[in-house]
C-alpha cells in the first residue's frame, strides 16, 4: 500500500502498567480499521537466546540498551516512506525473539508505543503528536503484577523484586523525565 502523504506519527509513552495499551487500542478503535498501524517498542527487545535462561531473566529490560531501538527507527522510517516492514516477535516468557515475524503495512496513522519512545530523540523526532500516560506508581505496580502473573507466568514476588531492582529505578532515570517531551 503506497500512501499519498506522509503518515501522522503518534507516540504513546508512560511507565510500565500506566495504561498505554488501553490508550493505543482506543485510538485505533476511534480511527477505524486500515487507518492505524502500531509499532510496539516491546517487539524490539534484543534477542538473548545466546545466554542461559538465568542470565536472560536477570537482564535489566527497562534500560534503553535492552531494546534494539535502531532497528525500530529504521522500520519507522521505512513505514514513513510508504513501504511495509517485518517486525520481530518477542517471547517474554523465554526472553528471546521468535522466528516468526509480523508484516506491518504503512497506514495514514502510525502509533509508536512503549515506555521509552519519548526518551529516544531518533524516535521522538519522527512524531507529530506525543502523549505520556501518567499513572500513579502503586496503580502501575498492581497492573504489572496482574499482567505478568497471568500472561507471562511469573510469580508476584518475582514481579515485585524486578520492580524494585530495575523497573522503578529506570522509570525515575529514563521514563519519567521523558514526560517533558509530551
Amino acid at each position: 500500500m503506497s500512501l499519498p502523504v506522509r503518515p501522522v506519527v503518534l507516540g504513546v509513552a508512560g511507565g510500565s502498567g500506566s495504561g498505554k495499551s488501553t490508550v493505543v487500542r482506543a485510538v485505533c478503535r476511534i480511527l477505524g480499521n486500515g487507518i492505524t498501524s502500531v509499532l510496539h517498542h516491546d517487539s524490539y527487545y534484543r534477542d538473548l537466546a545466546r545466554l542461559p535462561f538465568e542470565a536472560r531473566a536477570g537482564v535489566n529490560f527497562d534500560h534503553p540498551d535492552a531494546l534494539e531501538t535502531e532497528l525500530m527507527v529504521e522500520h519507522l522510517r521505512t513505514l514513513l516512506r510508504g513501504a511495509a516492514v517485518e517486525i520481530p516477535t518477542y517471547d517474554f516468557s523465554t526472553h528471546t525473539r521468535a522466528r516468526k515475524t509480523e508484516i506491518l503495512h504503512p497506514t495514514p496513522v502510525v502509533v509508536v508505543d512503549g515506555i521509552l519512545v519519548l526518551a529516544d530523540p531518533r524516535l521522538r523526532d519522527t512524531m507529530d503528536l506525543k502523549v505520556f500516560v501518567d499513572t500513579e506508581p502503586d496503580i502501575r505496580l498492581l497492573r504489572r503484577i496482574r499482567r505478568d502473573v497471568v500472561k507471562r507466568g511469573r510469580t508476584a514476588d518475582s514481579v515485585v523484586a524486578q520492580y524494585e531492582a530495575t523497573v522503578r529505578p529506570m522509570h525515575l532515570e529514563f521514563v519519567a523525565p521523558s514526560k517533558r517531551f509530551a
